[in-house]
Formats: structure tokens, sequence, C-alpha cells
């Protein structure tokens, strides 16, 4: 059974792992480019597993940012997982000694796939998430590592790099769209970003975007209970 559940696991993650080995790998070579080694690389990937973050707190800090600015930077784009959180405290409410982890194990991609995905017969769905977190977080760590440890031996351009993990959230987006005939939470979440992105800018429409989603959702379900009340 275990090895049952560890492949289907493996087999739900491996989108996840493309998308995070050469994100990571970018990452680990552009911090030896920085004067960083693979160690540096291996640690703050396992201990901040940020992503795009990463890549932000390496620019702020090698252009000279404070370490406060830099905290409340990443602190800034990381706020969406607020959100995650609170749709997820039900689920890991009886995770017990796991639950540390899963929190700060939940990514974008790791969140979409415990949300999305149906752990095999016989496996609770703890076990399942706790399994899909522990993965994708290796994954990042061993591209972050690698690409440390490659820095010297490739000599590359970064630019545009950054968007492996856009294009790996559009992906996992359209697999839930082809997925289920419910619709109407994501055209939800596409038309209030939309909405924020016009309304506020691209540099803030983040944080709003993510809040009126969140009202949306909860509105309506309410108002769905009510209904069939």
């Amino acid at each position: 059974m275990k090895k049952k559940a560890f492949l289907a696991a493996f087999r739900d993650t491996l989108p996840v792992m493309t998308g995070y080995l050469f994100l990571g790998i970018g990452f680990g070579i552009l911090m030896y480019e920085k004067g960083y080694g693979a160690l540096w690389s291996f640690a703050m990937a396992a201990f901040m597993y940020a992503g795009s973050a990463q890549y932000l707190t390496v620019s702020l800090l090698t252009g000279g940012a404070s370490l406060i600015s830099t905290a409340l930077s990443v602190l800034f784009i990381n706020a969406r997982h607020l959100f995650y959180g609170i749709t997820m405290l039900e689920s890991y409410r009886d995770a017990g000694s796991k639950k540390p982890y899963l929190i700060f194990a939940l990514t974008d991609e790791t969140y979409s796939l415990v949300t999305q995905n149906t752990p095999p017969e016989g496996m609770s769905k703890l076990s399942y998430c706790f399994l899909v977190s522990v993965l994708d977080h290796i994954y990042w760590v061993v591209g972050c590592t690698l690409g440390g440890l490659l820095g010297k031996a490739l000599p590359i351009s970064f630019e545009g790099i950054e968007f492996v993990l856009t294009a790996l959230f559009v992906t996992i987006f359209t697999e839930q769209w082809l997925s289920t005939k419910e619709h109407r939470p994501a055209l939800i979440g596409v038309g209030a970003t939309v909405l924020c992105l016009l309304v506020f800018g691209k540099d803030i429409f983040l944080i709003p975007s993510m809040a009126l989603i969140a009202l949306i959702l909860t509105i309506s379900r309410k108002t769905g209970r009510r209904k069939t009340a």
C-alpha cells in the first residue's frame, strides 16, 4: 500500500517536478553568479522554500536592500498563502505533528494538487497531502542545489526564466478546468484578478485580488447554503 500511495503521489506531482527542477536550477545558477555557493542555495530552498520570492531576495540583498525591506517585500509577495491557509484549516485540523510542515510546505502548486486530486483507495487525505508536500519540497531543494553545483559550468542568460512558475500554474489551472464541470470559482478568480489589476496596477494588485476572491466565494457559499436550507 505504501508503494502504491507513493507512486500515486509521485505521478500527480510530475508536472510540479518538471517546473521546480528547471526553475530551481536557474535559481542555483543565479546564486552562484551572485557569489553564493551550492550550500547557500540548498539552505534557501530547504528553509525558505519561496519560489519566485527567493529570486527577489537575492536581487534585493545583492542590490543593497536592507533585511527589513527585503523581509517585507517577501511577506507581501507570499501573503496570498494566508488565503490558501484559511481554506485548509479544516483539512489539516487533525494533522498532529505533521501540521507545522504542511503549513510551511503549502506552495501554489502543492495547494492546487492537494485540493484537486483524490488520494488512492486506502490512503487518508492527510497522508496524501503530506506526501505531495514532501515530494514537491524535495524537487525544489534538488533543483536549487543542482543549479548551485552547475553554476560555473553553465554560463547562460536568465532573462525570463521566472516565467516557468507562471506557465506551470496555468497548466495546473487548465487541468482543473477540464476535470470539473463547476467553473464558477475559476471564473470568479480570473474576473476578480483582472479587475484588481486594472484598478490597483500590476505592483499591488495581488493582495486585493485574493481578498476579493475570498470575499466573493464566502458570500456565494453562504448564499448557496441558505438556498438549500
